[in-house]
């Protein structure tokens, strides 16, 4: 059996070793198959070591949950740090930080946005949502009422939620399509860079007023 852990960098260690395990698990198996048992027995830990960390499933889920959300949020927000005036490219630098993230982290993107989470409900949630250091919708949110704000959409788009939403979908797609289907040899895929690139400027260029020089 593996020592005691003592140290509290030891404890760090050994939690991000138990969410590890658990986001694989989940993605391989689906959240309701999978048990405490089964992911003290992936990190070769006894059970009762993983309830020193969390209270019940639910608490590893919701963990879990938040940890992905935050570092996706955070990457997202660097971005902003010296924000561009300008918020359609704002907008075309977020898809594109979205779309890294999603294709270079895969397990971690399809637990947060391609499997049902059971028991999952904001109040749970440890994060602050609305927050655009801590929540990646409300900083794509803040981005559209930016552009919004500089009368960039045409005239009847006045619904900020829609377009964030429709944006947010439009990428999702392609890069689900990608990480599901991209070993699938009946399909001749076209370079995935090339289609997230003209995806995005579709979507862009359906919204705006005028046709850009971006």
């Amino acid at each position: 059996m593996p020592p005691r852990v003592k140290t509290p960098q030891e404890r760090d260690q050994l939690r991000k070793l138990i969410l590890d395990a658990a986001r694989q698990l989940f993605v391989e198996r689906g959240i309701e198959a999978v048990s405490m048992r089964e992911i003290a027995k992936r990190v070769n830990y006894s059970p009762t070591t993983i309830y020193l960390h969390f209270v019940d499933k639910n608490d590893l889920l919701q963990t879990l949950c938040d940890h992905d959300s935050l570092v996706l949020a955070h990457d997202l927000h660097l971005i902003t740090t010296n924000p561009n005036p300008d918020g359609i490219q704002q907008l075309r630098a977020l898809c594109l930080a979205y779309s890294r993230y999603a294709l270079t982290y895969p397990n971690h993107y399809r637990f947060m946005f391609m499997m049902p989470k059971p028991n999952q409900t904001q109040e749970n949630s440890r994060l602050h949502h609305g927050n655009i250091e801590q929540d990646a919708y409300a900083l794509l949110r803040a981005t559209v009422q930016q552009a919004f704000e500089q009368a960039a959409f045409r005239p009847e788009l006045d619904n900020i939620d829609l377009i964030a939403q429709t944006l947010w979908a439009g990428i999702h797609g392609v890069c689900a399509l990608e990480i599901t289907m991209a070993c699938d040899e009946w399909i001749t895929w076209q370079p995935i860079e090339q289609r997230i690139a003209l995806m995005q400027d579709n979507m862009i260029r359906g919204l705006i007023k005028s046709q850009p020089t971006y």
